[in-house]
């Protein structure tokens, strides 16, 4: 029994030290917050902290981790490319449909999890290792994973030839200045949108340099 309660307080300081950490990393970076300043907010004292992670790098990665995987960004963009993959006899309007719905689950991601943002341009910034390690583990899947899909697309000759990964790539990086522009720029304070034009708009835009010739979507005029 006193075991179980010794996991049970180890895993309750843990969580304790990532959600301590997490909002310090979040709003002074890597390098202006110390571990020392960590195990006081979190009531306790280094020793205590290190014990459950080595290094500042280890929890630096440990609340990147964290973040990434609760987001579940590759495992939702998966299931959106199957279920567009068994729909029968989809056309361009599809498509549409498809895209705005990538750009929707990575709008509604940032929003659940605003935090994750600052920390990665943190370490960007800072020129720190973690950044690039995050890329390789968590960026390059996604895109690789989306690539994948429109590489099928231009096999099939719906979507025009060009390199897929760049395709997807500048989808994911029309998205993206989005919610960089109306989150960490604060933008929306002067110019606040509805998702549902934001993604559509977004997903036609591209759509409208990827379709190949004669797969354009007839618009109601």
């Amino acid at each position: 029994m006193r075991t179980k309660k010794k996991r049970v307080a180890a895993l309750d300081r843990r969580k304790q030290i990532l959600a301590v950490a997490r909002r310090l990393f979040a709003h002074q970076g890597f390098r202006a917050t110390t571990t020392r300043e960590i195990a006081e907010k979190a009531g306790m004292n280094e020793a205590i902290l290190f014990r459950h992670f080595h290094k500042k790098e280890d929890l630096y990665w440990a609340v990147i981790d964290e973040l990434s995987r609760s987001l579940n960004s590759r495992q939702e963009l998966q299931s959106v490319i199957i279920g567009r993959e068994l729909k029968s006899g989809t056309g361009p309007e599809d498509d549409e449909e498809f895209f705005a719905s990538v750009a929707q689950g990575m709008l509604d991601r940032s929003r659940r999890e605003p935090d994750l943002g600052r920390l990665l341009f943190f370490s960007a910034l800072e020129r720190h290792s973690l950044s690039g390690r995050f890329f390789r583990t968590y960026i390059v899947v996604y895109w690789d994973l989306l690539a994948k899909y429109i590489r099928r697309r231009m096999r099939a000759g719906d979507f025009r030839s060009f390199n897929p990964v760049l395709a997807a790539r500048s989808f994911i990086g029309m998205v993206g200045h989005y919610i960089l522009m109306q989150g960490l720029f604060e933008a929306r304070k002067y110019q606040d949108y509805d998702d549902r034009l934001v993604c559509r708009t977004l997903a036609r835009i591209w759509l409208g340099g990827m379709l190949a010739k004669g797969r354009a979507p007839r618009r109601k005029t």
